[in-house]
């Protein structure tokens, strides 16, 4: 297999076509580090997400060797559901060639080269979170869609308890034509639904562990999104923040690229 280097290489002498090059990028995909983790550096080549590091269950010197060598290998890496320790032992951890950011409500961790370029894609994204609670996993599904070029416009604690709240929010979501809209709620999960059958785009809802007694943990809230009588609507799992994430920023990236055209 040849190295990313290699391969541009080998394109910019004319012994690849295009169509070559782009096929050994896709297929260089998976990076070994000391058979402990299999790191997919060139995801977001390949899928339009990059990789993220899941820090729970991970030991801090493991969680440092892994960011580092993703930090290395693609010039930013994010860290997700990080404890605080883990937190500060990565802010300690970065080389001096680097930058990080800290998202506190979403207990993430993000790292970028200095001269790592993000760049916009035109994506607009619509958030809303049933109560205040909810919030934490609506910040991880923002800083997904924003590292991947997306606009965000977000709206908390507009849920169903107050009907009335979420009237202005969808209003300035349909001036601002977002191309899908991520739905956070936790308890009797209604507010996806209401959402769902006022606006003509996708709609991503998001079961949170926000409950308690008979459906405690979100269990009642996912059954009854997906239960929902609202056609658009599609539901990830229970705190799945990163999961509505991505999928949004998959829809609202390939809605940017064909206005584009």
């Amino acid at each position: 297999m040849y190295t990313l280097d290699e391969i541009l290489s080998k394109l910019s002498r004319n012994e690849l076509s295009v169509a070559e090059a782009e096929k050994l990028v896709r297929l260089l995909a998976v990076a070994e580090l000391e058979g402990m983790a299999r790191l997919d550096a060139n995801r977001e080549c390949r899928k339009g997400i990059p990789e993220i590091v899941l820090a729970e269950g991970k030991s801090t010197k493991d969680l440092i060797e892994i960011s580092l060598r993703m930090l290395s290998e693609s010039g930013r890496v994010i860290v997700s559901r990080c404890g605080e320790e883990q937190i500060e032992a990565l802010c300690k951890a970065v080389p001096d060639d680097a930058t990080v950011q800290v998202k506190e409500k979403a207990r993430m961790v993000i790292i970028k080269k200095k001269e790592f370029a993000a760049h916009s894609s035109g994506g607009k994204i619509g958030l809303l979170t049933a109560g205040t609670s909810d919030i934490p996993v609506a910040e991880e599904a923002k800083a997904i869609a924003e590292e991947m070029g997306c606009e965000v416009f977000a709206a908390y604690d507009v849920g169903v308890a107050g009907i009335h709240r979420i009237l202005q929010p969808l209003k300035d979501l349909i001036t601002e034509d977002v191309d899908v809209v991520v739905v956070v709620a936790g308890r009797e999960g209604a507010l996806p639904s209401v959402v769902a059958g006022m606006v003509d785009v996708p709609v991503i809802a998001v079961p949170t562990s926000n409950s308690y007694g008979f459906g405690e943990k979100g269990v009642g809230t996912l059954m009854a999104m997906l239960q929902s009588c609202s056609l658009g609507l599609a539901v990830v799992n229970i705190d799945s923040g990163i999961a509505a994430g991505a999928v949004a920023t998959l829809i609202a990236n390939r809605a940017a690229k064909f206005r584009k055209r």
